[in-house]
């Protein structure tokens, strides 16, 4: 393939998926405005991140598997004609239930368009640029977090609310065109496009209720709990007799899908609480909300430079290696935390989370890549699903565990743990590589 291509190809789903990032945290600033401008508590206005999340969390492992029986392509267009039409929607809507409405819609874009644009970058580029793509892919994600706020802080300041959504418009157009002149339609053998409308129901019913666990504590009761679990074991009997299962078991028996996924897990288990728990300790230490809005994007641009750096360091020391050093480093990070204390300075401060976001930045490309390389390109979509599924999982214990440990020396240790379990995974896994190569020598 032309280089020139794959330029355009890159180009076409960054332009799009980076908008997903954008969205999730863009609208935090904007949630006091809505809140005034539509007369509701702020509590109520929450549900229009937390829907966001939720539909997130749900909707992608089953829309992999929808893009791997239908087309990757199809169901990446799919997803972002439904975040434009949900976003122009959203823009024009004058009251909560409405926003929270098309913000759940536009959510299930996202999660309609990420992991089949992950899916066609595995599919349609060369397998020697992957680590490369990947490592260009997370620092766009990762730059659209970081930017999310200021963007979002700048456009209500002129124009109100209602412009964080008519800004997706431009971008969204620009892509779909695109990728519609640009991406073939990879020529794969296609699943029984058979659809687990059961698994799907089973699954939406326990990653909601997980979800609401994790964010929503006032939802735990026994009654919730007996369904999490009714609907548990209903999706493993349903998946284990669906001839085309949303989710495929045999797919963890690779050592290298499973390691992806648990890899991505424990990343974003770190990586996510240091971006919750910090401001709420600067806040205590009465720094700025400018200061503390600095020292977060520092760690944004960090991690999201160094994933980029990632995936060209991988294509030359290797993908095990580079995810080894970046839990190596984290375990270097998290005990920097210790430090963190009333009175503390910038500096220090400014320097921990430089390195913190270097070292959560710096495997994302290579993980990802070991999942997309851990299975065969048919599969590809719902790989992507579960592995995305994973990483809000990730995201969402950080959410509970520092609504209840913040500042506390125990989530420093447990952060710790973390990041020594994934040291331990890719020890453990580069040692067995080095056996296989070193056996092969002397067959």
């Amino acid at each position: 393939m032309r280089e020139a291509n794959i330029k355009f190809i890159i180009l076409s789903i960054l332009t799009g998926t980076f908008l997903v990032p954008v969205n999730s945290t863009m609208i935090s600033v904007a949630l006091p405005t809505i809140a005034q401008d539509l007369n509701q508590p702020f509590t109520n206005v929450s549900w229009v991140v937390t829907i966001y999340l939720i539909v997130m969390a749900v909707a992608q492992p089953i829309s992999g598997k929808l893009g791997d029986q239908f087309g990757n392509k199809k169901a990446m267009m799919t997803g972002f004609t439904l975040f434009l039409l949900s976003s122009v929607a959203a823009a024009f809507s004058s009251g909560l239930i409405p926003l929270i409405l098309f913000r759940s819609l536009q959510a299930l874009g996202g999660a309609l368009a990420t992991p089949n644009a992950t899916a066609l970058i595995r599919t349609t580029l060369p397998k020697d640029k992957l680590s490369q793509v990947f490592g260009t892919f997370g620092l766009a994600m990762g730059l659209g977090a970081a930017i999310g706020p200021l963007l979002g802080s700048t456009l209500i300041d002129s124009f109100g609310w209602k412009a964080i959504f008519w800004v997706n418009v431009p971008f969204l157009l620009f892509s779909m065109t695109l990728s519609w002149l640009v991406i073939p339609t990879p020529e794969v053998e296609r699943e029984s496009k058979k659809i687990d409308v059961w698994g799907s129901l089973y699954l939406t019913i326990l990653l909601t209720l997980f979800t609401l666990f994790l964010t929503q504590s006032q939802f735990i009761n026994v009654w919730t709990v007996l369904i999490g679990l009714s609907a548990l074991l209903l999706f493993i009997f349903q998946e284990c007799r669906h001839p085309a299962p949303i989710i495929q078991f045999g797919m963890f028996r690779n050592e290298k899908f499973t390691t992806s996924n648990l890899y991505i897990f424990l990343n974003n288990f770190v990586m996510y609480s240091a971006i919750l728990f910090v401001p709420i300790l600067l806040e205590r230490y009465h720094y700025s909300l400018n200061m503390i809005g600095l020292l977060l994007f520092g760690f944004s641009l960090s991690m999201s430079l160094s994933s980029w750096w990632g995936g060209r360091l991988a294509q030359t020391i290797g993908k095990e290696k580079v995810i080894t050093r970046s839990f190596a480093l984290t375990i270097a990070a998290t005990a920097l935390y210790f430090g963190f204390h009333e009175g503390v300075s910038a500096v220090y401060i400014a320097l921990t989370l430089l390195l913190g976001g270097f070292a959560s930045g710096l495997g994302v490309a290579s993980m990802q890549t070991l999942n997309m390389e851990a299975v065969p390109k048919e599969k590809a979509g719902t790989a992507s699903g579960i592995y995305s599924t994973f990483r809000y999982m990730g995201g969402m214990l950080a959410s509970a565990l520092v609504s209840l440990l913040a500042g506390e020396a125990f989530l420093y240790i447990l952060l710790g743990t973390a990041a020594l379990l994934g040291l331990f995974l890719g020890l453990r896994r580069h040692m067995s590589l080095f056996h296989v190569r070193s056996e092969s020598k002397f067959l």
